[in-house]
């Protein structure tokens, strides 16, 4: 199962960053200013910094790890840009 959504946000590349050091404590995490990758135990976190936008595609086996993995990402994202009003993720589901 796979869900993405698009965040827009001008800190897009330095949100990427936070939240792959952040999860690099427990997951097995890469990135760079552009992209990252959070692999879950439950799901996989793609993030990808884009102009003014942050794009953020989980996967995972089922709707449950695809929940959880959404809500795991959207929760940090959302505490570390306490600052900054984040419109609410959209996602869009594929099977």
């Amino acid at each position: 199962m796979h869900s993405t959504t698009r965040i827009q946000t001008e800190k897009a590349s330095g949100y990427l960053q936070q939240l792959c050091k952040h999860f690099a404590h427990k997951c097995e995490v890469s990135f760079d200013a552009a992209r990252g990758v959070v692999t879950f135990p439950m799901a996989r976190a793609d993030l990808a910094a884009e102009g003014g936008a942050l794009d953020i595609s989980i996967t995972a086996d089922d709707a449950e790890g695809l929940d959880c993995g959404q809500t795991v990402i959207c929760s940090h994202l959302q505490r570390f840009a306490f600052r900054e009003d984040l419109p609410a993720p959209v996602w869009t589901r594929l099977a």
